[in-house]
């Protein structure tokens, strides 16, 4: 609980700042390419230090580094607040997107020491779940602020005092969660990230599921919004379609032991959540109507709700303690990467062809991931979680 709690507010901030983020820089008079370079700033730290910050939350703890993470976002809020422009700007993401990474590494070390089986499936299903609601009230706050103050004004305040109170939930937490080991750089950098990568099959397994989750969810979160404008939908309803797949993702993920169970395991509900995303995401640039969209949206809801999750708990199975946070920083890095080059692919490929093709294609990469994870998953079974298969 006091995991989920924190989380919520540090996920309210961070998509506050995906409403908050491109307003003022407008407000700055940025060009495109500026504000590309503003948004995508935030991703550069993650990406380059997520494994070596796994080793860090091993040595020191999950509730240190997540305090610390959430000191680090007060900072980069009031950064932007006390120096305005585009230095601040850049300097406030830079610091926010490490901080936020810290944060949910921690937390998802935390968690994945806590249970194993249809246990630990609910407790990342539930911490899913509050994060989603984080990620539904953020931009709401921030849109309801910039309309309210007539712009920014001092909103990245109010943001600072939200991040604070992640940090003031996570004092609260006992046992594990404040101790932490000796580990050495052969048990968390990136060669034993590497070997683990090559060696365990369950590893191989959890990147893989993050890796098509986080395509299709970046495609879809990129470019439902321009396909639909195309069609020439009003911006209501374009809102309404887009937010449909957070929605069934945030209902279902409570209920992830019993969809699992309900599949008949979890290598079943696996490739059958991949296959409802690659047939939702591979149709949409065919579906040129409300309610064939609007279901195809569910179908990438109801993927992408059970696949992030199942990842988590995959790699928690797999590794041992010591390497637990090591791995789990390499998953993050593996999902910031496919979070950031999914949609530049898209675009390419969008500037070639055309909607149908994009999507379609996108929907076969997927397809293609689930068809390897069947293969990996019948030597996970064989070797079994932790094993060197």
């Amino acid at each position: 609980m006091a995991v989920c709690v924190a989380l919520t507010f540090c996920f309210v901030v961070y998509s506050m700042l995906l409403v908050v983020v491109p307003v003022y820089g407008l407000e700055l008079g940025a060009s495109p390419l500026m504000l590309g370079v503003v948004l995508s700033s935030q991703y550069l730290l993650p990406f380059l230090l997520a494994i070596p910050l796994g080793g860090v939350v091993a040595r020191y703890g999950g509730r240190f580094t997540l305090l610390s993470g959430s000191i680090l976002m007060t900072a980069g809020l009031l950064l932007m607040q006390v120096l305005p422009g585009y230095y601040g700007l850049i300097g406030g993401q830079l610091l926010i997107g490490l901080a936020h990474l810290q944060m949910v590494l921690s937390a998802q070390t935390i968690i994945s020491s806590l249970a194993t089986g249809p246990r630990l499936e609910s407790y990342f299903g539930w911490y899913s779940t509050w994060l989603s609601g984080g990620q539904v009230i953020g931009p709401l706050l921030a849109g309801g602020w910039i309309h309210w103050a007539g712009g920014v004004g001092n909103l990245f305040l109010v943001m600072a005092g939200i991040a604070l109170l992640g940090g003031l939930s996570g004092l609260v937490l006992t046992g594990d969660a404040t101790l932490g080991m000796r580990v050495s750089g052969k048990q968390t950098g990136f060669r034993a990230q590497a070997s683990l990568m090559r060696r365990n099959t369950g590893v191989q397994v959890s990147i893989a599921i993050t890796v098509a989750g986080m395509f299709a969810l970046g495609v879809y979160g990129s470019y439902l919004p321009v396909y639909l404008d195309s069609l020439e939908m009003s911006a209501v309803m374009i809102g309404v379609l887009v937010s449909l797949r957070s929605g069934v993702s945030t209902v279902i993920r409570p209920f992830i032991p019993r969809i699992i169970s309900a599949a008949g395991g979890r290598e079943r509900a696996t490739i059958l959540a991949l296959c409802a995303v690659s047939v939702g995401v591979g149709c949409l640039g065919f579906a040129g109507n409300v309610p064939v969209i609007a279901f195809l949206s569910i179908l990438v809801g109801l993927g992408g709700g059970l696949t992030q999750p199942l990842s988590m708990v995959v790699l928690a199975e797999s590794v041992g303690r010591e390497q637990r946070s090591g791995a789990l920083g390499m998953r993050l890095m593996a999902n910031r990467a496919v979070h950031f080059l999914a949609p530049l692919l898209f675009g390419l490929i969008l500037g070639l062809s055309g909607f149908g093709l994009s999507f379609g294609l996108s929907g076969m990469f997927v397809a293609l991931i689930a068809a390897v994870l069947f293969r990996l998953q019948g030597r996970y079974r064989v070797s079994g979680p932790g094993a060197p298969g």
